[in-house]
């Protein structure tokens, strides 16, 4: 498996446990501080590297520190950063994660550099190359964009995918429409999925987002599991039971896990499986970056969850 991960990377600094934040000059002592790369492209690159997929990361970063830590931190995960365009006039995207006992958080949020990449900027050779291309964050540089560059990864034979950062919203929908029929794969959330397509049952919004032109939805729903939607109907499957640390990048796993299962030839359920395994092992600890699992690993845990069931 050959993937681009392409699109949204950011550097996030994690923080916990925080119940709140201080008020005016207080302070507050926490038991971990972490840095991580994340995004829908930088943290399934992550996973996906460590399932054992040869991973290209693709995006726009900038010049600064930020931007020289996440380089850092993706390369020692044996992750191809040579097509991460650094921009001078900008900063490296990035975030703060106050993490809550129960493993949620909001987030501090700067866009940055993201924001500037487009077509212009890919690394046509290297899709042409590839056996999928992952894209995070379409809404980035807009649908017509985005369906330039899946057009061509498709017409070179590539699997493609694709994930969304920004909440769902139907003017958001209509953004990014004409890159659907070029999905093979569309990897949203539940709230994106029903805030998308005014639905009020996730697998009717997924068959709404199938009549866009999707080929497959697989929208992931926290512990409730995910809802897969192809033509050949709807597919449940649970969450893996858990002590949740950290939900961050639990959506990112579950795109990887799913990505690589589908690589190995596995059916869309297994893939699933696989992509909700990783997801579990993620959120055991704090960022996207949590464990040091590998593919046998994953298959191991999913193998010994049925047993004990």
């Amino acid at each position: 498996m050959k993937v681009v991960s392409m699109g949204v990377h950011v550097l996030d600094t994690l923080v916990r446990p925080v119940q709140e934040i201080p008020a005016g000059q207080g302070s507050q002592l926490v038991e971990q501080i972490k840095m991580t790369v994340a995004g829908t492209a930088g943290g399934t690159a992550l996973t996906l590297a460590k399932l054992g997929a040869d991973v290209h990361s693709a995006g726009a970063i900038g010049t600064d520190a930020i931007g020289d830590l996440m380089v850092s931190l993706l390369q020692e995960r044996g992750i191809d950063t040579s097509n991460l365009l650094r921009r001078n006039d900008v900063q490296t995207s990035a975030s703060v994660l106050p993490i809550r006992p129960d493993g949620s958080r909001p987030a501090f949020h700067v866009v940055g550099a993201n924001a500037t990449y487009g077509p212009g900027d890919a690394p046509w050779d290297l899709i042409a190359s590839a056996t999928h291309l992952h894209l995070g964050g379409p809404e980035f540089m807009g649908g017509d964009a985005a369906a330039k560059i899946l057009a061509f990864a498709r017409e070179h034979g590539a699997v493609t995918s694709a994930d969304i950062l920004a909440p769902g919203d139907p003017g958001l929908l209509e953004w990014i429409a004409p890159a659907l029929p070029h999905l093979d794969y569309l990897l949203p959330n539940d709230e994106q999925v029903l805030g998308f397509t005014g639905a009020t049952d996730l697998a009717a919004g997924c068959r709404a987002l199938r009549e866009r032109g999707v080929g497959t939805v697989a929208a992931t729903a926290g512990g409730e599991g995910v809802v897969l939607v192809d033509e050949d109907g709807v597919i449940r499957v649970p969450a893996f039971a858990i002590d949740v640390v950290d939900t961050t990048g639990c959506g990112d796993a579950f795109s990887a896990g799913f990505l690589r299962g589908l690589s190995l030839g596995q059916s869309a359920r297994d893939a699933a499986v696989l992509g909700c395994a990783s997801a579990a092992l993620v959120a055991g600890g704090l960022g996207s970056d949590f464990g040091e699992f590998d593919l046998s690993a994953v298959q191991q845990f999913v193998a010994a969850t049925a047993t004990r069931a």
